[in-house]
């Protein structure tokens, strides 16, 4: 049995110990879907890392870092190369073989097509947390899955500034910073969404017409979906159809932007800290 709990806004202060029994949020700007209870059996701390999106760079970790370093955590942030699946799924596997002992695997947005990838035929990854994320069967791709529900800002090619290449093989896309904080943070403070704006890295075009290659990492690794009800990009929708075919726990953060652990890091650090505490 499941249950489905709403909750909206508190503050939450987490120390190693709150991480390490997954202590819930119990006033916080998030539903879940969890099961009621879990058995726990100690094992060793996992290292947690952590993969952006596109039109981010590993800052928009740094609330999240924060949090999981101050609760005792090695946390290794990923720079994500944005250059399309397959290659990028290939440097985050390589970059996984690199770490010793288990590993919980979060990726945002566009991150997340590339963790389901890295992280097949991995054992060490025990666990996937998507954050406003993609979630794709094998040969999904980005653009298919963005326009498989309603609603998402990227329909309108207005807010895109591309950067075509050299060579004219191809482009690099960038939302265009006046477009940037409506879209893709609100209710991120002013000054924030500016700076992320400025900061952003770009995506390949063909990143968004590459299939999935991989047979998912979801199939065999347990997962959890954090959503944020004011997604722009990726219709929240959509978002919870690619979770429930992944069959992950979702929680549903209140009106939070593309941007979750940007707005709501204590809500996204409470999600990461259940998958620990679930696959220890």
């Amino acid at each position: 049995m499941k249950r489905t709990t709403l909750i909206r806004g508190a503050a939450v202060v987490f120390t190693a110990a709150a991480l390490s029994a997954a202590v819930a949020v119990s006033t916080g700007a998030y539903a879940s879907t969890a099961p009621a209870t879990a058995k726990h059996t100690s094992g060793p701390k996992p290292t947690i890392v952590l993969v952006h999106g596109a039109w981010a760079d590993g800052s928009s970790w740094s609330g999240v870092t924060d949090r999981l370093e101050a609760a005792g955590y090695t946390v290794d942030v990923f720079a994500n190369p944005l250059r399309g699946v397959q290659s990028d799924s290939t440097v985050l596997a390589t970059f996984l073989e690199h770490i010793t002992g288990p590993i919980v695997l979060a990726g945002h947005s566009y991150g997340g097509m590339v963790i389901t990838n890295a992280a097949s035929g991995n054992a060490n990854v025990k666990a996937l947390v998507y954050v406003d994320a993609f979630i794709p069967r094998q040969g999904d791709t980005v653009n298919a899955l963005t326009s498989e529900s309603p609603g998402s800002a990227l329909a309108d090619q207005s807010v895109i500034d591309p950067i075509t290449f050299a060579d004219k093989t191809g482009a690099d896309l960038y939302i265009k910073q006046a477009a940037f904080p409506a879209i893709f943070a609100g209710g991120v403070p002013a000054r924030t969404a500016a700076r992320l704006a400025a900061g952003q890295r770009p995506l390949s075009y063909s990143s968004l017409t590459e299939a999935s290659p991989s047979v998912p990492a979801w199939k065999t690794i347990s997962s959890w979906a954090v959503i944020g009800t004011g997604d722009k990009l990726i219709p929240p929708a959509e978002q919870a159809l690619m979770a429930s075919r992944a069959g992950a726990k979702v929680v549903k953060v209140k009106d939070a932007p593309h941007l979750s652990m940007v707005s709501n890091p204590d809500a996204v650090t409470a999600v990461i800290g259940t998958a620990v505490y679930a696959t220890r």
